[in-house]
């Protein structure tokens, strides 16, 4: 029993660390891609290309994990809205390649944190796309109070 405890434990700081490093990640990424922008002349050429290269490592990756491409017959009964998530990725890494030359790294990462976590108390508090409900809590408003006044000192300063 304390071994299984120990066991998670372990596995919830790996996915700590795991998610801390794709939020450092974010921003690097979006100032690469604002400078392949520049360097195409075209936010959308940069999307694309920034979405193939993602793509073909993914692919690459798929290839060597245990997982592999699996399909089936539940990708075709699944509900639409499951597709939309590349149409969602094409849009934020399009609005961050656009917002970084204008309003600065610093503030477009505020700026998508704020909206990140509004729309996560939604998801949670709701139940929304099958996410399990976490309901609404004071704690949790102050929390999101609290990131969206750092947006603003962010965003003034």
């Amino acid at each position: 029993m304390i071994k299984l405890c120990k066991e998670r434990i372990y596995l919830l700081i790996i996915l700590i660390i795991f998610a801390f490093l794709a939020g450092i990640a974010l921003p690097f990424q979006f100032s690469i891609n604002a400078q392949l922008r520049q360097a195409l002349g075209s936010p959308f050429l940069a999307a694309t290309i920034s979405f193939l290269v993602g793509t073909i490592t993914l692919m690459l990756t798929s290839i060597f994990v245990r997982d592999g491409f699996k399909f089936n017959k539940a990708i075709t009964e699944s509900p639409w809205w499951v597709w939309t998530g590349g149409l969602l990725g094409a849009f934020y890494v399009l609005a961050t390649i656009i917002l970084i030359p204008r309003i600065g790294a610093a503030t477009t990462v505020s700026l998508v944190l704020a909206g990140q976590v509004v729309a996560s108390i939604l998801i949670d508090h709701f139940g929304l796309i099958h996410v399990p409900v976490h309901v609404l809590t004071i704690p949790r408003v102050i929390g999101t109070v609290l990131i969206i006044g750092g947006v603003i000192l962010v965003q003034k300063f």
